[in-house]
């Protein structure tokens, strides 16, 4: 066996022996959270693109920094759901579907979407420290960003893959995500970019409230019982 071959192994066996066994037992029927939100985005894409949808979404689903916080916060939860206009929706249902799925039966339903909204909040708040800090701060935003539509996804997607590559001990495939979003802000200084470091500084939070409360309590390789603070919830199969 060639040491690629044996670092993958050893990378992802426990990752992916935990989807495919619950995907060979249950089938969709493993993630039907995921199959729900992936429908949702779908819906959602369709209505904004018609001409009597658009401000219909916009009015439930669109936050912007410069929106008073109490309705950003009333919107956050559908916003994760709404593709953004500038991007093909085949992106944003394909990070859905596998992302989603893949954390749904390793976290359980209720923890990933937890983890998701934790992730995605944690962009949708940093856009208004960003801005009250200014473009003169290495962690700050310009004003005009505060009219930017923020919705969609990704800052869920990039929380979810590290939390999940985390707790299966894919180390290396953590690391790499964390670093290809460093790079993205780097090429590319925008709001969704510095949003995609603000999920993984939210989700690095969570991982270290979770050792503080359970020291000692690491995960087995091949076990998909959530540990940290979780639901309670009994995940959906054991490998």
């Amino acid at each position: 066996m060639s040491t690629l071959a044996r670092f993958a192994r050893a990378e992802w066996r426990p990752l992916v022996s935990t989807v495919r066994d619950a995907l060979v037992a249950r089938r969709w029927r493993a993630v039907p959270m995921t199959l729900a939100a992936v429908c949702l985005t779908a819906l959602l894409q369709y209505v904004q693109n018609r001409s009597w949808g658009y401000q219909f979404v916009q009015n439930v689903g669109a936050v912007r920094a410069d929106d008073p916080l109490w309705l950003a916060l009333l919107r956050t939860p559908l916003s994760l759901f709404v593709p953004a206009l500038d991007l093909p929706v085949w992106g944003a249902l394909a990070q859905i579907l596998l992302v989603f799925g893949i954390a749904e039966i390793c976290l359980g339903r209720r923890r990933a979407l937890l983890i998701a909204y934790v992730a995605t909040l944690a962009g949708t708040l940093y856009a208004r420290v960003g801005i009250e800090l200014g473009p003169g701060s290495p962690v700050g935003l310009p004003a005009s960003d505060a009219r930017v539509v923020d919705t969609g996804p990704s800052a869920a997607v990039v929380g979810l893959a590290l939390y999940v590559c985390w707790r299966h001990r894919a180390y290396c495939t953590a690391a790499l995500v964390a670093a290809l979003m460093v790079v993205e802000v780097i090429v590319k200084n925008n709001l969704a970019g510095k949003e995609h470091i603000a999920a993984i500084a939210a989700v690095l939070a969570l991982r270290a409230l979770s050792a503080l409360r359970h020291p000692g309590g690491g995960k087995r390789s091949g076990s998909v019982c959530p540990d940290g603070f979780g639901s309670g919830e009994k995940p959906p199969i054991q490998s």
